[in-house]
């Protein structure tokens, strides 16, 4: 099994600044593009390798010394959390991470999901040939997802289906609460945007 470190809001092998990963703390209040939620399966004691990570590397500023991003140098600021089956690990997918090769004699299991912000789209699922579907209207053949999955949603469960898109473009946001609130411009904006649409149309 490989070993290869990767990832980083500062991209641990070019130092290219990486926007999709970026990672942020602004007055008090901490963003991510993009957060990895690992759901461990089987145990993962102390030794036995798989998910890796260097703590505090989503603070990083440069790229990774030579040798350290296969897990050759520098391995003393490598660390595989030890885990229980059903143990998650939340992590900054702009902290540098990996897997390191698996000395179990179990096979190793995982179920890794990614989530984003709303404005952001790391995968393609929520785009389809036919255009772009929207969850809070009524389900047609441009939604991305199949129709059964709208089956009984409440409000705030159609909004998460919402594909990615800027806030203020009408779009539900979830409160605390679990209420929606829509985000709206002024109707002239919205009126103009109709007409700019047509136009568009038209000249197509």
């Amino acid at each position: 099994e490989g070993f290869q470190l990767h990832g980083g809001t500062v991209d641990c092998v070019s130092g290219d600044y990486n926007h999709n990963l970026a990672y942020t703390c602004h007055n008090g209040s901490i963003r991510s593009s993009l957060l990895g939620c690992n759901v461990m399966l089987v145990d993962h004691n102390p030794g036995d390798g798989g998910f890796c990570v260097v703590p505090g590397s989503h603070k990083s500023n440069f790229k990774m010394p030579e040798g350290m991003v296969d897990g050759i140098d520098h391995s003393e600021y490598i660390q595989q959390p030890a885990t229980k089956a059903g143990d998650v690990v939340l992590f900054s997918e702009g902290t540098v991470h990996g897997a390191m090769g698996w000395q179990s004699d179990i096979q190793r299991r995982c179920a890794l999901y990614r989530f984003a912000p709303a404005t952001c789209g790391y995968g393609r699922s929520y785009f389809s040939p036919d255009g772009v579907g929207s969850a809070t209207t009524t389900p047609s053949s441009s939604c991305t997802w199949p129709l059964k999955f709208y089956n009984d949603l409440n409000d705030a469960q159609l909004a998460v289906l919402e594909p990615p898109y800027a806030n203020r473009l009408d779009r539900p946001n979830i409160r605390e609460d679990g209420s929606v609130d829509i985000t709206q411009r002024s109707d002239r904006r919205r009126q103009y945007d109709k007409e700019f649409k047509t136009i568009l149309l038209v000249a197509r």
